[in-house]
């Protein structure tokens, strides 16, 4: 007799089978059954266990199918989700199916794979339809909001078959794109609106009517319409913006007449400082740039008007007030001509100008525009002059350190310590540099002037007296005082060596430059920090040493500096009328001053 199952049930079921099967023939044989039929109610009991056992199997195998299609099912269901999602590290079936034979036990393992990749599916799906949406609302706006664009609607179709990361990375790209485009052209769209909104405010006009021209939308009165950023608005605002420049030019230009006109008349009246102040808005625009003209209703309409109408009643004023105009323009050219060291045009002096309008021979009008362009003529020979000027300046100033340096080198206590006494030792070596370039200036400065009066084919004058000749004036005067005081230190040699030679015959005497000591004031001043410092002053070496002389030494001298110098330059040093105690000053002088060769 057959029997399946595990070795226990089976055990179970073998013992429980022998027990019956003995209990029956024990009751057949009670009845008295024959072996025959015996036999035969065994064969149809074995029959008929059979039959179960057969109705058993046929349904387990049904079973076995069913699973075994589910399994199959959920497989290729996972993997289609697995290929649309594009998942590769999905926990697979098949390393199950090396763990277990099972199909219960495959079919527990896939089931909730697939549950999961079905969720993530779908939130794949709401992602995917997210950013199209957003897509086609940007891709609206930029197209006006109208048709979507076809090729991008058609890029952006939604194919469930592919709803890999890869996919979604390329939407998200796609919106980045699209929407870093939405924030160019707004930001373009805002850049343009502020231009437009300086512009009116300069021209003085409606800004909002000049936006609204363009979009309804770039005014902001209604804050659920948002601002437009299409390309036919781009373009419209572009074009206000060239308007409103042409239109800034054409005031600006406009106004720059009017202002200028009015600047010159207000100063030619010499009109108030209020009545001045009424315009300065205007006449501050003379000196900027287009770009730089920023300040609100600075070129409106209504300025300009008003400008145009102060210029008008300002030349009708102009007229009676001519006399007192060209005097007052010949009192600027003389002030000017002052400051630059230039000889003003004799022929509109005052007295002249004056009885020219007195006599009526001259129109006021004509003399004015000539001393207008006499004072043109001498701002650009300023200009002409400016670099020679700058040299002139710093020649000047090194003549002023030379004569604090003259002075610096008398006192006799400037190597004493005290406050400020390291400052003017720092000056005097900075000096002592400035001093020893005083030569090479002037030799510079000679060429530079005899270059200018090639080039101009006139004169370089200098307050009317000629440059060149003040330089060469200069030049001489320096190298006769200089060999003055090389003739004195060669006469204090002598008077040394006799002096060597006496004391050598009788006995050394008390050296008087221990007992006497530098009687003149030594012309210091107190300086900020408690100092003393030397005032700047010239200094002679004798009473008949010629004194230095600049262009300053020459103001008021032009007719007579020639005869001053030829005197100054044919004095001799009178050595034998200088006192003793001048002598032993002028020593101490010069046994000090770092610019003389040493002695002996």
């Amino acid at each position: 007799m057959l029997t399946i199952g595990s070795p226990t049930t089976s055990l179970f079921t073998s013992t429980s089978c022998n027990t019956l099967l003995r209990e029956l023939q024990q009751i057949w044989t009670d009845i008295g059954e024959s072996e025959a039929e015996k036999d035969r109610m065994l064969l149809e009991l074995e029959r008929e266990c059979l039959e179960v056992y057969r109705r058993k199997v046929e349904d387990a195998a049904n079973s076995k199918a069913r699973l075994h299609q589910s399994v199959a099912a959920k497989e290729a269901e996972l993997a289609t989700l697995m290929a649309a999602l594009g998942e590769l590290s999905v926990h697979s079936p098949i390393q199950t199916e090396k763990r277990t034979r099972s199909l219960k036990e495959k079919l527990a393992s896939v089931t909730p794979v697939v549950e999961d990749l079905r969720m993530k599916k779908e939130e794949r799906i709401k992602q995917f339809a997210e950013i199209k949406a957003q897509i086609e609302k940007i891709s609206s706006e930029i197209s006006e909001y109208n048709n979507l664009n076809n090729t991008l609607v058609t890029n952006l179709t939604l194919d469930e078959q592919d709803l890999s990361l890869r996919k979604l990375s390329e939407y998200q790209t796609h919106l980045r794109s699209i929407q870093k485009e939405k924030s160019d052209r707004l930001h373009k769209v805002f850049e343009y609106v502020n231009e437009v909104h300086s512009l009116c405010g300069v021209l003085g006009l409606d800004f909002g009517k000049t936006v609204s021209g363009v979009h309804p939308s770039l005014h902001g009165t209604q804050q659920e319409q948002s601002t437009n950023i299409s390309n036919s608005t781009l373009e419209g605002l572009e074009q206000a913006i060239r308007m409103l420049k042409l239109e800034r030019k054409a005031r600006i230009q406009k106004l720059k007449d009017v202002a200028a006109s009015l600047f010159e008349l207000l100063n030619l009246m010499d009109s108030p400082t209020e009545e001045k102040n009424k315009f300065s808005r205007i006449t501050s625009v003379l000196g900027f740039a287009e770009s730089e003209i920023i300040e609100p209703g600075v070129l409106s309409a209504e300025i300009i008007e008003q400008a145009s109408t102060e210029v008008e009643r300002l030349t009708k004023l102009k007229a009676s007030r001519m006399k007192e105009l060209v005097m007052k323009r010949r009192s600027d050219l003389e002030g000017l001509c002052k400051m630059t060291h230039i000889e003003p045009d004799t022929s509109t002096n005052p007295e002249k100008s004056t009885a020219l309008i007195d006599s009526g021979l001259v129109d006021p009008s004509e003399l004015l525009a000539n001393i207008e362009a006499q004072i043109v003529r001498v701002k650009e020979e300023a200009i002409s002059r400016k670099e020679i000027m700058d040299r002139i300046d710093r020649w000047l100033s090194a003549c002023e350190e030379e004569n604090w340096l003259e002075d610096y080198n008398q006192d006799t206590n400037r190597y004493n310590a005290g406050r400020g006494a390291h400052l003017n030792l720092k000056r005097a070596e900075r000096a002592r540099v400035t001093v020893s370039k005083i030569s090479a200036m002037v030799d510079n400065l000679i060429f530079k002037t005899l270059a200018w009066e090639d080039e101009k084919k006139m004169l370089f004058l200098y307050d009317g007296v000629r440059l060149v000749s003040i330089l060469e004036d200069y030049k001489l005067t320096r190298q006769q005082r200089e060999e003055e005081k090389r003739r004195y230190r060669d006469q204090k040699k002598l008077q040394d060596l006799l002096q060597t030679e006496k004391e050598a015959m009788y006995g050394s005497k008390p050296s008087p430059r221990k007992t006497n000591s530098f009687k003149k004031p030594n012309g210091y001043r107190a300086n900020g920090n408690g100092s003393m410092t030397p005032t700047p002053r010239r200094n002679s070496f004798g009473g008949a040493t010629p004194e230095l002389l600049t262009p300053r030494s020459y103001s008021g001298r032009q007719n007579g500096y020639f005869k001053e110098m030829r005197r100054l330059s044919t004095a001799p040093l009178n050595f034998v009328a200088i006192s003793k105690e001048e002598t032993m000053s002028f020593a101490s002088v010069c046994g000090s001053e770092p610019g003389s060769p040493p002695q002996g």
